[in-house]
């Protein structure tokens, strides 16, 4: 008997084509019904509940109820980066999936995954940071360095605060759009929220597009850029 993780049983659930659009939409971080999510699958809603099943039996999205509905997220950031590699894997040996329009563009430049900034400014802003050396590789990942601690405080972020929390400070995620590393944990997520807080950026309705002004673009240049 082999042993180990199962890893035949998780990419099981990851790979069933409507669970993976479902996966994909709870990406963007919010919290979804299984009415929005059998849309998301384009299935009918019961056979959207049964693939919820499978996916929370598996532990994979969790529910949570809310008066009469009941909303999933994914379990956790681990969840994110699993797929956001497979989207990588799937972008590099030419697995894509033909979607027309103006989003197209507007994903690959600037988008959440789960609670960060990803796409081409997402790799920007790590590859700034580490130009400034804000953060630098080791052993163990990506780390804030003494200049970064100085920077985060100054810049607004309670690392005090983010230090409470259970998910690493910083983590790399390899971004499927870009094939490069952007910034994740809690200090990737916390800076994304300081760029809305300084109105540099917002969120776009129903979407996972991250949308910067001209000013706030050029804020954000030169924070990477000084």
């Amino acid at each position: 008997m082999k042993e180990g993780p199962d890893i035949a049983r998780v990419a099981a659930l990851l790979g069933d084509p409507a669970r993976a659009n479902m996966l994909t939409a709870l990406m963007s971080g919010r919290a979804l019904t299984a009415a929005e999510l059998a849309q998301e699958a384009g299935v009918t809603p019961q056979t959207a509940s049964s693939h919820l099943a499978k996916l929370e039996a598996g532990q994979i999205v969790l529910p949570r109820k809310q008066g009469r509905h009941r909303y999933f997220t994914l379990s956790g950031p681990d969840i994110v980066e699993a797929l956001e590699v497979l989207m990588g894997i799937a972008n590099r040996v030419g697995h894509n999936r033909v979607r027309t329009g103006p989003k197209d563009p507007e994903l690959r430049k600037a988008r959440v995954c789960y609670d960060h900034l990803a796409g081409d400014m997402g790799v920007a802003l790590f590859d700034g940071l580490a130009k400034r050396k804000l953060i630098e590789s080791n052993i163990n990942g990506v780390a804030l360095t003494p200049a970064g601690i100085d920077f985060a405080n100054t810049f607004g972020i309670d690392l005090d605060g983010l230090r409470t929390k259970r998910r690493p400070l910083c983590r790399e995620c390899l971004d499927w759009s870009a094939r490069q590393s952007h910034l994740a944990g809690s200090f990737g997520a916390a800076l994304l929220d300081r760029f809305y807080d300084l109105g540099w950026a917002r969120r776009m309705p129903e979407s996972r597009i991250v949308r910067f002004s001209d000013a706030g673009e050029k804020s954000f240049r030169e924070l990477i850029n000084p």
